[in-house]
This record gives structure tokens, sequence and C-alpha cells, in this order.
């Protein structure tokens, strides 16, 4: 009598357990599965890791779907169109591919092709102080402060500011995290703040100043431009028998033999 009511109820258990399993993998295959061909595009993403300064080819990159509503803007879809370029930046596997993030080398240095549109690249001589004691680092801001001699005294003041770092001696990785002396840094600048610069190495020496990634505040634009000493006369009144010298707010009054 208790045989014949447990097999029902196993039965009906094994029904419940079996449809519960069903409706679950029924909705996982749901989120994981591909979308649909209308709602995907094709994008170029990285096969492998690519090092900073690397020249992609065929063996760097695959294709992959993505939702199109989440393709992010400068995505490429044709490997052929990211093939020969190099990589501004490192690139990690399954990462996309961006168009600000990689460069046309069409010929020369990694260098070369890495450096803005209407910029240039220009390398000045630093030591352990100037090169803010191996803190500088490919990517980072500076300001730069000009010394020379002035009637005896030293006149410091700055001539370039927010200038990007873009290499420290021949190493351009921005990966690079680890402070370290250096004899020569290239910055990039427009051309007529390269000609501020070669002056300013003329006339005296250089210092380089490191900024916050954060900070944007122009502080040449801010400065005042310097008030001229006011000169003063001395002035001669004469009074009678005596002469009054006025020397500024001084006054001084001397009698004089008539």
């Amino acid at each position: 009598m208790i045989k014949r009511r447990i097999l029902p109820m196993f039965a009906v258990a094994l029904l419940l357990g079996l449809g519960a399993a069903w409706m679950a993998n029924g909705w996982i295959q749901a989120r994981i599965q591909p979308a649909e061909a209308g709602d995907a595009a094709t994008v170029v993403v990285a096969a492998l890791e690519v090092p900073f300064g690397t020249k992609i080819d065929s063996s760097h990159i695959r294709t992959a779907s993505w939702p199109v509503g989440s393709v992010p803007d400068g995505a490429f879809s044709d490997p052929a169109e990211v093939e020969g370029k190099i990589a501004k930046q490192a690139f990690f596997p399954g990462e996309i591919l961006l168009e600000g993030r990689i460069a046309e080398h069409l010929g020369g240095s990694t260098l070369s092709a890495i450096i803005e549109q209407n910029k240039r690249a220009i390398t000045v001589r630093v030591n352990d102080v100037i090169g803010v004691a191996g803190f500088l680092l490919p990517g980072n801001r500076v300001d730069v402060l000009a010394s020379r001699k002035d009637n005896k005294r030293v006149v410091t003041r700055t001539v370039l500011e927010d200038i990007k770092v873009l290499a420290v001696d021949q190493t351009a990785s921005p990966e690079k995290d680890k402070p370290v002396v250096v004899r020569a840094v290239t910055l990039e600048m427009a051309p007529e703040e390269a000609e501020i610069l070669v002056k300013s190495t003329q006339e005296g020496t250089l210092q380089l100043t490191l900024r916050n990634p954060l900070d944007n505040e122009q502080v040449l634009a801010k400065k005042q431009p310097e008030s001229k000493p006011v000169k003063r006369v001395a002035r001669a009144t004469s009074y009678g028998s005596s002469v009054t010298i006025i020397r500024g707010v001084d006054v001084k009054t001397t009698n004089v033999k008539q």
C-alpha cells in the first residue's frame, strides 16, 4: 500500500525536476548565445597581447561578434584596416582595437608614428635634477622653466606648459612605471613652442617640473606684465637762505650762506 503511494509521488517529483532543469537551461542559453545576425556587428579585436609600438599583422588580430548598440566609436570591422599600423598603447586579448589607439606607419621609427598631427618631437639633455629624479616617464606632462642672468641677477620664468613626454632616453612605452635616471627626454610640442625651447637653452638653463595629469590650469595666461620700477627724481626748491631737497618721501632742508 505504501509503495503504491510513493511511486506516483516520485514520478511527479521527477517530472517537476526535469521541467525546472529545462527552463533553467533555456534561460542560460538565452543569456550566453550570440546575438541574432541582425543585432550583431563584426569588430576587430586583439587575438593575443599586443605590446606598445608593435606593428600589427594578421596574427595579432581576429574578428568577433558584438552587439550593435555596444560597439564603441572608432572600432574597426575589417582586419585589413588595421594590419600594418602601430599600436600606440598595449592591447590585451579580446580587447577592441580603436582608431585613436593605433597610428599609421609610413616609414621611419615607431616614435614618429605616434606624434600627433601638427606637433614635433624635440629632445633635451637632462640630469638627475632636471629630470625630476628619474620620475619623468613616457606619457607624463611637464612645464618647462628657463633661467638666465639679467644684470647679474638670475631670472627664472615658465616658458612652456602642459608639454607631453614622448620618451625618456630610448624608451617610449607608456607601460613603463619604475623611475630611472635618464640623460635625455623627448617632448612633443608645436613648432613655435620648439623655437621657444631652443632659444631658452641658448640663453641659460632649463628645469622640468612634473604636472598632475588632471591639472590643466594654464599659469602663463594669468601672469600680469611686470610693472616697471618707479624712477625717483631729486628736486631742489629754494626758499630764501635755505634749500629743501626732496627725494621721494624724504625731505631735507639745508641752510645756504648768502
